[in-house]
Order: C-alpha cells, then structure tokens, then sequence
C-alpha cells in the first residue's frame, strides 16, 4: 500500500482520471504478481527475496514518475510526488542494504517506510477525492501506516517473517484496483 501521490488542482482535467485508473490497474497486477512470488520465497532471505523487496520501492518511484508526467500534462500540482520518489528510492536503498543483515532489519526498513509511504498517501488521496474512487487511496494510506507499525515490532519478535508484507502488498494491490474502478465517478455537487 505505497503511495502514488500528487497534490490535485480543485478542478482535474478529463485526462486526469484516465490516466489514473490505467496506472493504478497496472499496480494491482504488479502487486498481485509480486505478492505470489514474495510468498513462494518469503521463508529464507536469499538474493532472489532481496531482489523482490528491492524491486517492489523502486516500482513505485516509476509509478510515481509517470503519475507526476501525467499530472504536469494536465496541469496539475505534484508536490506530493517528489516526496514519494525520495521516501522510495532511500526505501529500495535501505532494504538492498537491509537485506545483508536479515529479516528483522528489512522489516524495520519496510514499516518505516510504510508509514511514512502511508501518511503521504492518506494526504494525496484527500487531496484528490474530487476526482471519485479515492476513499480507497485514503484507507490504504490509513492501513499502511498501521502495518507499518506492526511491520516495525514484528522485527522484535523471535519469529520475524517477511510472509506478512506479501499480504500487506496484495492489499494494497487491491486497494488500488477499488480505485480504479471508482476513479471519475463524483456525484456532482
């Protein structure tokens, strides 16, 4: 339940929700994908599950790159992109380095990120409910920042698992699916 961020005008233009819905549907099925993968090699920290937790940051820094091109195009502000590519990309630095010390130091990484990813996300999706389907987006951010939290003391624990962050991205996934699904459809006021 990362983030895809931007702060949104009062008024989105017509290409805006379009845009939205096309990537949002490619990170339910990147993160359905990954979720599968990250589970069948969850139970040892070997270079293929580092790569995995590697791969799934540095996603979200491309989607939100094409979110923050989407967004100038259509005149949009997108401060909140910015701060989700740098929460990302020191992310998928963090967990490369993480990944050498063992599951409680990547879990650690990965909660810190999650609230942090999640805060933001709960902020953008406010800021861009006018364009409809983004009470998913809200709730994701909400539910990630909590995760994270859990993520973060599950590191203490004596059977620290990386298994509880395929579940945690398969929602994710499916929270942006909802969103996409949703996106454009605003009752008028």
């Amino acid at each position: 339940m990362d983030t895809l961020t931007a702060t949104a005008t009062a008024t989105a233009p017509t290409g805006a929700p379009t845009a939205l819905r096309k990537l949002y549907l490619l990170r339910f099925g990147f993160a359905a994908v990954w979720a599968a993968l990250l589970f069948a090699t969850a139970d040892t920290l070997g270079a293929l599950t580092a790569t995995l937790l590697v791969i799934y940051p540095l996603f979200d820094v491309a989607c939100a790159v094409i979110d923050l091109r989407s967004a100038r195009a259509n005149a949009q502000v997108p401060r909140g992109l910015y701060m989700n590519i740098a929460l990302s990309t020191l992310t998928a630095i963090g967990l490369a380095v993480a990944a050498t010390s063992g599951i409680p130091a990547v879990l650690r990484v990965w909660g810190v990120w999650a609230i942090t990813a999640g805060i933001v996300q709960l902020l953008v999706g406010a800021a861009r409910r006018h364009l409809g389907g983004q009470w998913a987006m809200i709730a994701s951010g909400a539910i990630s920042t909590l995760a994270g939290a859990s993520f973060y003391a599950q590191a203490g624990a004596d059977d620290a698992s990386l298994t509880n962050l395929a579940g945690y991205a398969f929602l994710g996934g499916v929270f942006f699916l909802v969103s996409a699904l949703r996106l454009g459809r605003t009752r008028e006021v």
